[in-house]
């Protein structure tokens, strides 16, 4: 038989060692797919959710260990609705602690367009480098170079979609609400594939979705093509227990007693007419105040002198001023003590 020449005997190593190399990569790749598919799971219940969300001060009911849950197994995006301070921007940071990684926020506004969501070039850096190589000939590989990833500047949709070899983050898409129905609708995109496409380097794909919290805190309706890709939850104003359980973990060294009185005039509160109703976070912000003004126990003169830690508009604290004050004290017994002790 007669011996191939040398020329191609040199293509047949070149291709074999490329066959060779293509075959690695991907192996690996196939590899560390199947080894993350491997890990047991953070929660491996729906009890487990409850208990470790405990171990971060964060009281979950069984509906809302369920749906987490739920989005963990079946790798859906969580959709929390409700009023602003219930909790749900939270239940992102816990999450991130909870399965030990990374947590990515999207700040929401009325104007947030593509390019701030997911990428841009930095144009400082490529004019620079365009500055150092003038006269220099090799005008194409200049070109390759500041269209490549030393020159992108990765925002949060991107940064959540190609984490590397590292864990999968959280990304919280904070208040949705806010953004433009055009914005939604690139969304929606991003979300169903987990992929995105730069024309100058290609399509980038997360090796597996990260953990997608969207909250809302229903300024407006958001479309329901995007609830349709979510599991939702509503969350509401927390009942007297839990709200007394949050206080006396998040505040610790509280009064009981003060605790108490906290959470039943919040309770009262909410069950009045007020243009932004206080949430948990203003429940905590008030608890801390009067920790730090070393009170025991509630009455009408240090409610009247913290009420701006209950309140953020100044017709709601008018309101507040008037009788409803009195009502609220005396609902909670606090007007009858007021009168024993006087007497």
């Amino acid at each position: 038989m007669r011996p191939y020449p040398m020329p191609v005997i040199y293509l047949m190593c070149i291709a074999r060692l490329r066959v060779r190399g293509f075959l690695e990569h991907h192996i690996l790749k196939v590899e560390q797919v199947q080894n993350m598919g491997m890990k047991a799971p953070a929660v491996a219940s729906i009890d487990s959710v409850q208990e470790r969300l405990a171990e971060q001060t964060y009281f979950a009911d069984r509906a809302m260990a369920t749906t987490i849950y739920l989005a963990q197994q079946l790798k859906k995006p969580l959709f929390l609705e409700g009023e602003a301070g219930v909790g749900k921007t939270e239940v992102a940071k816990v999450m991130a602690k909870i399965l030990d990684t990374r947590l990515i926020r999207l700040q929401c506004y009325e104007g947030l367009d593509a390019n701030h969501a997911l990428y841009e070039w930095n144009y400082a850096k490529q004019m620079l480098r365009i500055k150092l190589e003038e006269g220099q000939h090799n005008r194409q590989e200049v070109e390759r170079s500041i269209f490549s990833e030393d020159y992108l500047i990765k925002r949060p949709l991107l940064e959540a979609i190609s984490y590397g070899n590292n864990k999968p983050p959280v990304l919280l898409i904070d208040e949705i609400d806010r953004a433009d129905e055009e914005f939604e609708a690139f969304l929606l995109e991003v979300l169903s594939d987990f992929q995105v496409t730069i024309p100058e380097i290609g399509t980038i794909t997360a090796v597996e979705p990260p953990f997608v919290v969207l909250t809302s805190n229903r300024t407006r309706e958001v479309h329901d093509a995007l609830k349709r890709r979510c599991l939702y939850m509503w969350i509401s104003y927390p009942t007297f227990e839990r709200e007394y359980r949050i206080v006396t973990a998040k505040a610790q060294g509280i009064n009981m007693r003060l605790a108490e009185q906290i959470c039943n005039f919040m309770k009262s509160v909410r069950e009045l007419d007020f243009y932004k109703k206080p949430g948990i976070a203003e429940t905590l912000d008030w608890a801390t105040a009067l920790m730090a003004l070393h009170c025991d126990e509630l009455d009408k003169e240090i409610v009247q002198e913290t009420l701006g830690c209950i309140f953020k508009y100044n017709e709601d604290l008018l309101i507040m001023q008037g009788d409803h004050l009195d009502d609220v004290l005396d609902r909670i017994g606090l007007i009858d003590e007021e009168r024993v002790t006087g007497g």
